[in-house]
This record gives C-alpha cells, sequence and structure tokens, in this order.
C-alpha cells in the first residue's frame, strides 16, 4: 500500500510544474501529462526495494496533483489561493457545483470568521519623531567684537524643538476600530502634549465614520466628527468638524473635501476650510508608476499661495525618486528639491534641499523605517547664501554614498548571506528528499533515454542538460557555480522530438531539485537535432521551446 505524502512534502511541490503544464491547461493534457508520467514512475517498474520506495512517493505525487488539478472545485480554489487555501476548514460544507467566483466569495467568507478570531492579537502601531536643528551659526557668526567669548571660535550647533507622536489601533469587531493617540513637543524651552482617542465605525462598503476625543495640557479638550462617504465610483467627499475648547472661549471649525478621479492616474480635490485660518483650496494630482506630480493653488487667511511640485520614480531596485518643488505665496517664496531611496527591505532614507525668502536655506532629512518616521530639519541661514546651498546639496550626497559604500552595502551583504545560510538549513531536509526523489527520477528514466550516439537520425536528443547558479561576469569569479545534471529527466520529457517547459520555477520538475536555495538560477541546454548541435540557456522562471533555429549553434566560424 502506497504512503501517504505529509503535509509538508505536499506544501514545497507546485502541482503544474511537477505535471510540466500550463496554468490553462485543458482537462486532456492533463490527462495526458499524468498517465505518461504514471509511466515513467510506476512503482512495479523497480526490483531495488530503495528505488521501489522513491519510485511510489513520485508515483503518489503526481497523482496528488493530478488530483488537485482535474477536479475544477479543488483546482480553482489552488488557482486562486495555493495549497494553503486547500487547508481552510469549512470548504466540505461547500456544494461542489459553485463556480470559481463563488469558490472566491466563499473563502473570502472563511477567511474573515478566522480574521475575527484574531482581531484582539493586531494593532497597527504609527510614530513619528521629529528633531530640530539650528546651525545657523556654521554660516551667521557673529561680529569680531564676540571672538574674545569663552568657546566662541567653535560654531554652536544646538536643538531648538522637538516633537514625538505614537498611534496605535486596536480592532473591536469587523467594523470598529479603536485608535488612540498622543504627542509630545518642545520648542525654546517651551512645550506641551496631547492625547487623543477615536472611534471608528465602517458603516458601509461606500463609507465609514469616526468619533474623536482630545485633550492636551495647552489647549482644552477637543471632540471631532470625520465622515467619508463615495458618492459614485469615481468621486468622494470627506468632511471633519471639530469643537476646540479653550480659555478663550469655544472655536469650531469644519473642513470638506471633494475628490473625483479625473482619469486613471488623476485626481482633483476641492477643499474648503473653515475656523481659525479659513481658506479654500484646490489641487489636481496626477500619480503614475514612473511620476508624481502636484499642481494646487490656496486662496485664505492668512496664507494664499501656488504650489507645483515634479516628482521622478527610477525603475531600480532601490526605488530611487528625485523630486523639485516651487512654491510661491504670501509669506514668501520657497523653492526645495530632493531625492530618496531605499536602503534596507523596511528603510527609506530621503534629504531635500529648501531655499526661500525670507526663511533662508535648510536642509530636511528624513527616515521611514516601517511604520516610523524620523525627521530631523536643520536650519542653515536665514540668508541666501551660495555656500550654504553648496553644502546642503552636496555633503549628503558624500555621507550618504561613503555610508552605503563602507556602513550600508556590507551590513546587507551579510544580512543575505544570513538569510540564505537561514534557508539553506531550514531546506536542508527537504533539499535532501528533493535529491533522492530526483535520483529516483532519473533511475526511472534511463530506460526512455537514447544515447547522442545512438543515431544521428533521431530528432531531439539532449546532449547534456545543467541546472542551477551559474557565473559568467569576471567580477563574481569568487563565487561558487552550484549545478546539477539534469539531462536524464529532460530527455524523459521529449515528446515527437519537441520539449516544451512552462513559466515555472524548474525546481519542480521530475528529477529535478534546487541545489542554490534563495539564489539565482538558469537552465542550460546542449541538444542535438537532426545532426545538428544547439544550445540554449534560461532563466529558472522563463518559458523553454525547442528545437529553435536560433540556439543553433555556428561551426563555421
Amino acid at each position: 500500500m502506497a504512503t501517504a505524502l505529509s503535509e509538508e512534502e505536499l506544501d514545497n511541490e507546485d502541482y503544474y510544474s511537477l505535471l510540466n503544464v500550463r496554468r490553462e491547461a485543458s482537462s486532456e493534457e492533463l490527462k495526458a501529462a499524468y498517465r505518461r508520467l504514471c509511466m515513467l514512475y510506476h512503482p512495479d517498474k523497480h526490483r531495488d526495494p530503495e528505488l521501489k520506495s522513491q519510485a511510489e512517493r513520485l508515483f503518489n505525487l503526481v497523482h496528488q496533483a493530478y488530483e488537485v488539478l482535474s477536479d475544477p472545485q479543488t483546482r480553482a480554489i489552488y488557482d486562486i489561493y495555493g495549497k494553503r487555501g486547500l487547508e481552510m476548514e469549512g470548504w466540505e460544507v461547500v456544494e461542489r457545483r459553485r463556480t470559481p467566483a463563488e469558490i472566491r466569495e466563499e473563502f473570502e467568507r472563511l477567511q474573515r470568521e478566522r480574521e475575527e478570531r484574531r482581531l484582539q492579537q493586531r494593532t497597527n502601531p504609527k510614530g513619528t519623531i521629529s528633531v530640530g536643528v539650528d546651525a545657523t551659526d556654521l554660516f551667521d557668526r557673529y561680529d569680531e567684537e564676540y571672538e574674545d567669548v569663552s568657546g566662541s571660535s567653535f560654531p554652536q550647533i544646538e536643538i531648538n524643538k522637538m516633537h514625538i507622536s505614537q498611534s496605535i489601533e486596536a480592532p473591536l469587531t469587523a467594523t470598529d476600530t479603536a485608535i488612540l493617540s498622543g504627542s509630545l513637543s518642545t520648542q525654546n524651552g517651551n512645550g506641551g502634549g496631547s492625547i487623543n482617542f477615536a472611534l471608528r465605525r465602517v458603516t458601509s462598503a461606500k463609507g465609514w465614520g469616526e468619533l474623536e476625543f482630545g485633550a492636551g495640557d495647552l489647549q482644552g479638550p477637543l471632540f471631532g466628527l470625520k465622515l467619508f462617504r463615495n458618492l459614485t465610483p469615481r468621486c468622494f467627499v470627506t468632511t471633519n468638524c471639530a469643537l476646540q475648547f479653550s480659555s478663550r472661549g469655544i472655536r469650531p471649525g469644519l473642513t470638506t473635501v471633494l475628490a473625483r478621479n479625473l482619469d486613471k492616474n488623476t485626481v482633483g480635490y476641492l477643499q474648503w476650510r473653515w475656523g481659525i485660518q479659513s481658506a479654500m483650496n484646490t489641487s489636481i494630482v496626477r500619480d503614475t508608476k514612473t511620476s508624481h506630480f502636484t499642481v494646487a493653488l490656496q486662496l485664505g487667511i492668512p496664507h494664499s499661495f501656488a504650489l507645483i511640485s515634479y516628482q521622478h520614480k527610477f525603475q531600480d531596485d532601490d526605488q530611487t525618486r528625485v523630486k523639485g518643488s516651487l512654491k510661491a505665496g504670501f509669506f514668501g517664496t520657497v523653492v526645495e528639491y530632493g531625492a530618496e531611496r531605499k536602503i534596507s527591505r523596511h528603510s527609506v532614507l530621503g534629504a531635500a534641499v529648501s531655499i526661500g525668502v525670507p526663511q533662508g536655506v535648510s536642509l530636511k532629512v528624513k527616515l521611514n523605517r516601517a511604520s516610523q518616521t524620523y525627521f530631523f530639519p536643520i536650519h542653515l541661514t536665514d540668508q541666501l547664501l551660495p555656500s550654504a546651498v553648496f553644502y546642503a546639496t552636496v555633503g549628503p550626497l558624500v555621507v550618504y554614498f561613503a555610508m552605503h559604500r563602507l556602513i550600508i552595502k556590507p551590513y546587507l551583504r551579510a544580512q543575505k548571506e544570513k538569510e540564505l545560510e537561514k534557508q539553506r538549513e531550514s531546506a536542508a531536509t527537504d533539499v535532501l528528499q528533493k535529491k533522492q526523489e530526483a535520483e529516483s527520477a532519473v533511475s526511472g528514466c534511463r530506460g526512455h533515454t537514447p544515447h547522442p550516439t545512438c543515431c544521428l537520425s533521431l530528432g531531439l536528443i539532449i546532449v547534456n542538460a545543467w541546472y542551477g547558479k551559474f557565473v559568467n561576469d569576471k567580477s563574481r569569479k569568487s563565487e561558487k557555480v552550484k549545478v546539477i545534471d539534469v539531462t536524464v529527466p529532460l530527455q524523459c520529457l521529449v515528446k515527437d522530438s519537441k520539449l516544451i517547459l512552462t513559466e515555472a520555477s524548474k525546481a519542480g520538475l521530475p528529477g529535478f531539485y534546487d541545489p542554490c536555495v534563495g539564489e539565482e538560477k538558469n537552465l542550460k541546454v546542449l541538444y542535438q537535432f537532426r545532426g545538428v548541435l544547439h544550445q540554449v540557456m534560461v532563466l529558472d522562471s522563463e518559458a523553454l521551446r525547442i528545437p529553435k533555429q536560433s540556439h543553433r549553434i555556428d561551426t563555421d566560424g
């Protein structure tokens, strides 16, 4: 009797890759692939007990994959949610005649029930720390008569303001969420703090409401109400009204925002604010894959201004962005430019230079780490000094590239090595099992593979095939090549002088295993077709179809 496979073994398999069929394969294609693999790996073909046991496991694995993909319901679940979806409790009560859309709705219902049981364990902490630095003494020095004062020869750099805020969310039910937030601020020796509590309820798929209560030592109690509503699929409105109690009496405030999607990437906003600082604002925001553009105009008391800003998004691994903006109004004119870049998986570092009249020159450094933000505005001078602009621009670039080369890059390389080592350790048992299964598959295939020299008139013959990590770049000579010979398994997949591999990791094919967990892999094939040698190399998840004329090796030279 065949032994059942463990959940861990099944979870590590890609059923489509195992059967070497497309995700859109018909039932006939599935059946043909299943029958062919069953003939190759049937346990009765082996007399050796060990080989027979390994073939039995491969046979069961192929059978399990076919059982899932041949049933319309389980295949729909697998296609949408993978093997984890098949493990969701509750499928036994679902009618088998349901469509994939109905199965999706049922899965989401079961998932909601599971999430409700975990609501009490979930929070969403967010925080901001801002430290203002006064470095004007670097460029705006006192007159010579003060030079005799002790310590005056060194520039005085001071922290003149700080702000710390933190908030957490606590889901109470599927529709209700409690939000607790607090903040502390200090500037030039004076400070204060506040604490706020809000209760948000999702009333429907189109809207939500939020009640807010707050108190602080500088201001009295605060009562607020926020409402959000989708008016149409392309238009929504947000209203925020508040009552602030203070020693001067009750100060009401109201803010209303109307937004509309002008096209797929563009949103227009109209905002009206009434209260202490009344204003009307209109803006257009266009956000695409490669750019972010904003234009805004505000008329208000005491501030009126016009703003235009542009951000370019580079399509690189570090998600580099450069930005620039111009803001002009009754308070003066400010030009700002800067850049930001991802320095680790959860961290983004950015810097911007602000040049304004009458504000002067400032450097703003910001670090986003997960849901925490660290902001450092550094005021350099009250005047428009070219030297301050130069050092504010060049200084951060020099510091960043030095830190990136000497600290960040070595740290990330060490972290990557640690992660790869952990992956190798955790996958060691599975890789060993896969290797044994691959050897068993190779043993089962040997009787079906012709030798390249046996007959040149045969159609497609795999002469040599390797799978794993190849090192072709001269700068990576120190890295070790890690490949396995997959000549026999590939020859087994040849049918009617054609070899077709789908867009999936080759590690899931019969006779394959992953020789370098977590690293980039390729498949290199040297094959013979009608007596002529061909060669091709493809990425791990790239589709392959041979023979092709473009693979032919030119032997004339």
